[in-house]
């Protein structure tokens, strides 16, 4: 599965950048991301916890960031074990930095594979989990880099 978009942020493309390779800043924009452990600045280990229709899933995650050209670019390799069933979840990740204006476009692509119990859940179910988990990062994103007036509870 392949999933791509763009967020635009009202801030700096550095200042952009700084936050998204904060792992905790990262991981706190991740819908169901627990126990976040900083091996080294480009080794991270989590425990992420989701639901997909019916089912509750429970994955040791370990991520490797594999490439960084400050402030214009980060990839990643993400593979996970999801605890109590068979299977694995491995992703690359992409995201791109452009100035945009006063602000920064943040562009990513990320090809996602399942297999084991999860991956026979289906494209079309994955997929739509795979959508809200990508409205509520860009959202939390979007939040995190809003003025600071108006915006009651933000925590930036």
């Amino acid at each position: 599965m392949k999933f791509t978009g763009d967020i635009s942020v009202p801030a700096p493309r550095d200042a952009v950048y700084a936050k998204v390779r904060d792992a905790r800043f990262f991981a706190s924009c991740v819908e169901g991301v627990q126990e976040l452990n900083e091996i080294d600045p480009d080794h991270y280990t989590a425990v992420l916890e989701t639901k997909v229709a019916y089912l509750k899933f429970k994955f040791n995650v370990a991520v490797e960031v594999t490439r960084t050209d400050p402030p214009r670019e980060i990839e990643a390799k993400i593979e996970g074990t999801p605890l109590g069933i068979v299977g694995r979840l491995t992703a690359r990740s992409l995201t791109r930095l452009e100035e945009e204006g006063g602000g920064t476009k943040i562009s990513y692509e990320i090809e996602a594979a399942l297999t084991g119990k999860l991956g026979s859940l289906g494209q079309p179910v994955l997929r739509s989990k795979a959508k809200e988990l990508e409205r509520q990062f860009a959202e939390r994103m979007r939040m995190a880099f809003a003025p600071a007036a108006g915006v009651k509870g933000s925590a930036t």
